[in-house]
C-alpha cells in the first residue's frame, strides 16, 4: 500500500461561513496550511491554531500544492483563479486548485482549460454537510476532474470529509452537487407543504417535524429509493421491479388520503398532485392503479 505524500503546503482562500470551519479542519495537514481571506480578522482563528496568513491569492500559490477555494460566487472564483494577484501568477505545474463554491459547471470547465494550459488541474469539490458537517469531519465532497488530482487532494480532504467521490470530469463535481441540492429544496418545500396539511389537521407541526427527523434518520429519507444507477423503466423481472411496485403502492395509497383530507380542509397541496402522478413513473415501474384513476391526485 502506497503511503499518501503529505510533505506538500496546503492552502485555503475564502474563510466565510463554510471555509472557515474547513479550514479549521485543514490546520492538521502535516506540511502546514496557508490561508487567504479579503477580510484580514477572518484569518484570526485559524492563525491561532496553526496555519499562516498571506494577503493574496498568489502567494498562498507560492507555498501551497493543493489550493481550496470556498468564496461567494463564479466572479469571485474567477478573480481567485485569473485575476490579479491570483493563483495563476504563482502556481507551478502540478499544483491542484480545488473550488468548493457552488458554481455553474461551464465555469468549472472554463477554468479547468485556463488551469490546464498553465500545467495546473483545477477541480471542482462542491460540498454537501453544511459547517456543523465540516466541523465534525463528515462532510461529503464531490470531485470533478483529472483522476490523478483526486487522488491528490484526497488525503486533504479526509480531514474534513468522510465522503471523498470521484464525480468525474471538470464539471461533474458541480453537476452532482446541482442534482443533490435540487432534491434537498424540493424536499425543503414538500415540507412546508406537509406542514400546511398538518396545521389545518390539527397537529402539532413541531411533534411532526421531530417524527420527520427520527424516522428519516432510520430509512435514509428520499436518498434511500436512490440505488440504481439508471432511471430507465424497469423489466418485469428484475428484482427491483417488485420492491418498487411495492413503494409505489404504498406511496400512492398514503398521498391519495393525504389529498382527500386536504380536500376536505381546503389545503392546495401541488407537489402532493404531482406526487401521485408521477412516483411510479419516477420509480421506474409506472403508475399504479391508483393514480392511473385519479389523475388529478384526488381518489373520491
Amino acid at each position: 500500500m502506497t503511503t499518501p505524500d503529505t510533505a506538500f503546503g496546503v492552502g485555503f482562500i475564502g474563510l466565510g461561513n463554510m471555509g472557515a470551519p474547513i479550514a479549521q479542519r485543514f490546520v492538521a495537514w502535516p506540511g502546514g496550511l496557508t490561508v487567504c481571506d479579503a477580510r484580514p480578522e477572518a484569518t484570526e482563528k485559524v492563525v491561532a491554531a496553526g496555519a499562516s496568513a498571506v494577503a493574496t491569492a498568489a502567494e498562498v500559490a507560492e507555498r501551497a500544492r493543493v489550493i481550496s477555494i470556498t468564496v461567494l460566487d463564479d466572479a469571485q472564483v474567477r478573480s481567485v483563479v485569473t485575476g490579479p494577484g491570483g493563483i495563476l501568477e504563482t502556481a507551478t505545474p502540478g499544483t491542484v486548485v480545488a473550488v468548493h463554491s457552488t458554481i455553474a459547471p461551464d465555469t468549472a470547465v472554463e477554468l479547468g482549460e485556463i488551469c490546464a494550459a498553465r500545467g495546473v488541474d483545477l477541480v471542482d469539490a462542491p460540498v454537501s454537510g453544511g459547517a456543523s458537517g465540516a466541523e465534525q469531519g463528515r462532510l461529503a465532497i464531490m470531485v470533478g476532474g483529472p483522476r490523478a488530482a483526486y487522488e491528490k487532494v484526497k488525503p486533504v480532504f479526509a480531514l474534513a470529509s468522510d465522503m471523498t467521490i470521484h464525480a468525474g470530469d471538470v464539471g461533474a463535481g458541480t453537476r452532482m452537487k446541482l442534482a443533490r441540492n435540487l432534491l434537498h429544496f424540493i424536499s425543503f418545500t414538500a415540507a412546508t407543504e406537509a406542514s400546511r396539511l398538518a396545521e389545518a389537521a390539527g397537529v402539532d407541526i413541531v411533534k411532526l417535524g421531530k417524527v420527520v427527523r427520527h424516522t428519516d434518520a432510520i430509512t435514509g429519507g428520499a436518498g434511500a429509493i436512490m440505488l440504481r444507477d439508471t432511471t430507465a423503466p424497469i423489466a418485469d423481472d428484475d428484482f427491483w421491479h417488485s420492491v418498487f411496485t411495492h413503494v409505489r403502492g404504498l406511496g400512492e395509497k398514503d398521498v391519495a388520503l393525504a389529498l382527500e383530507l386536504a380536500a376536505d380542509l381546503d389545503v392546495d397541496l401541488p407537489l402532493g398532485r404531482i406526487a401521485l402522478e408521477r412516483l411510479g413513473d419516477g420509480l421506474g415501474v409506472g403508475p399504479g392503479e391508483i393514480a392511473a384513476s385519479h389523475p388529478n391526485g384526488v381518489t373520491r
